[in-house]
């Protein structure tokens, strides 16, 4: 066949033939011919050494997530942009002063880690296990769902040979899925302006962080200040990080809830067969597009809804506490509320954080009620002070329910009464517990044994006054002592 009869498919197996038997290098004519075709030769020269990794691995299965890292930080980096001294030391400064405001608005202690600037690549490397945390459920049900297709589709004298590369297969899955959450998180390095941009905690614990490359794109329309804005990112990021280092409880809280409803996704099969069918190697943007916008995700299941509903009340109720006391912090600021106001509806109108999931995992990252969870916690300031409000966060059970951000008034009386030394108000929850105690003691009464049980009727027979209750029968070598056996 003559070359310029070749088809673009035939083109690119060629290609893919080349590569696989050269190390996953390209010369320059085939340089040129893949610039042609539309296919970025970088990210084809990675997919080669991930599928010659897994070939000569013989497929374990596993995950290689080394190219989520590697595409991240290729993002993360390309612009070769670092901090200046001078950067480095407006936002130290800007850190100390928030420092100083916070402790007038919470009761929450400082971090122990002093606040710092980082570059793109660096929010990757200290976020890389979270996000890898949160989408590795999705990425073993996307290989797991191009196993069973090639199950499903291969004839059945065909079936054991199947079985032997169903693990190859799910490595190679598995590794795709990576490469694409590293350029997720890429990009999300490119937007994101501190570590608690996104919402969830995904910095280390008790680190905080602010960076100066994506500060400026940040405030480029708002007509406010640098310093001003600085001291109002910095307040709010303090805080952020204050709130999951003092409530231990919630980091794993907040992870587990996402990791839960990622748990429940099942890759839509005929949507994935349906791409396999019509899938144009010349045009690799459409398996690039479907990845990203989710179309591979079914719908979400009703238990899925109810996940979802839970996590936007957590994050709301955290988001809520960070806007009342960030606000409280800030009130030397002139333009504070102007900078508040544009941090909500970033986030309302979903932040980066909420596009990096939503693609990833189909789960929308939108407190949706924020300003609500904002006015309970300033209703809860204003009537029992700043130490009662955040002693809520102590432990998991004296969180605001969404029934409080409805209407927090009973939730201030109980706070009320308690700094009065008055009893709680009963509720359902103690009438619960009650009937729970109640029926333990009863079971309990019911199998004590009685004082008139015949000896040998029952299994803690023994002599009277030898305290052998809940002993074995005789001769069991578990009663043998210095003189043997006991006698019956």
């Amino acid at each position: 066949m003559a070359d310029d009869d070749r088809s673009p498919e035939d083109e690119f197996q060629e290609l893919l033939r080349s590569l696989l038997g050269q190390g996953g290098t390209l010369g320059p004519e085939q340089l040129e011919r893949l610039a042609g075709m539309g296919i970025d030769p970088a990210m084809l020269q990675q997919m080669m050494r991930q599928l010659q990794g897994a070939f000569a691995g013989g497929g374990d299965g596993s995950i290689d997530w080394s190219a989520t890292r590697t595409q991240a930080l290729h993002l993360a980096n390309k612009d070769g942009h670092g901090i200046s001294s001078g950067d480095r030391q407006d936002f130290s400064d800007a850190f100390g002063l928030a420092t100083l405001w916070l402790s007038e608005a919470t009761t929450i202690a400082d971090l122990p880690v002093p606040p710092r600037a980082l570059t793109r690549g660096a929010w990757v490397e200290a976020t890389l296990p979270v996000w890898q945390e949160l989408a590795e459920p999705v990425a073993t049900s996307i290989a797991d769902a191009l196993t069973a297709a090639l199950e499903a589709q291969a004839p059945e004298d065909m079936q054991s040979m199947i079985a032997g590369a169903g693990r190859l297969l799910r490595t190679v899955g598995g590794s795709l899925f990576a490469a694409q959450l590293g350029a997720v998180v890429g990009k999300l390095s490119l937007e994101v302006v501190s570590g608690g941009d996104v919402g969830i905690p995904v910095m280390p614990d008790g680190e905080a962080a602010i960076l100066p490359q994506n500060f400026a794109d940040f405030g480029r329309d708002l007509e406010i200040d640098d310093d001003q804005l600085a001291l109002a990112l910095a307040t709010r990021e303090l805080a952020h990080a204050r709130l999951f280092r003092h409530a231990r409880w919630l980091r794993l809280h907040v992870i587990s809830q996402v990791t839960d409803f990622a748990r429940g996704i099942h890759v839509d099969t005929d949507a994935l067969e349906d791409l396999a069918a019509r899938f144009d190697p010349s045009q690799p943007d459409e398996l690039r597009t479907a990845l990203e916008s989710g179309v591979l995700l079914p719908q979400r299941s009703e238990a899925q809804s109810a996940a979802l509903a839970r996590l936007e009340h957590l994050l709301a109720t955290i988001e809520g506490w960070v806007d009342v006391v960030a606000a409280d912090a800030t009130t030397r600021l002139p333009s504070a509320g102007r900078i508040a106001e544009a941090v909500r509806r970033r986030r309302a109108v979903g932040g980066p954080a909420e596009q990096a999931m939503a693609s990833l995992v189909g789960l929308e990252l939108r407190p949706r009620r924020l300003r609500e969870a904002a006015a309970m916690w300033r209703a809860i300031t204003d009537a029992v002070g700043r130490e009662a409000r955040d002693g809520l966060w102590d432990y998991p059970d004296l969180m605001p329910a969404p029934s409080d951000i409805d209407d927090p008034s009973r939730l201030i009386a109980r706070l009320e009464a308690h700094a009065r030394g008055e009893a709680p108000e009963r509720d359902e929850m103690d009438d619960a517990l009650d009937a729970l105690l109640a029926s333990a003691d009863a079971t309990s009464e019911r199998d004590a044994p009685s004082d008139h049980d015949a000896p040998g009727d029952a299994p803690g027979d023994g002599a009277p006054g030898d305290g052998a209750a809940g002993d074995g029968a005789a001769g069991d070598p578990r009663d043998e002592g210095p003189a043997g056996p006991r006698p019956v």
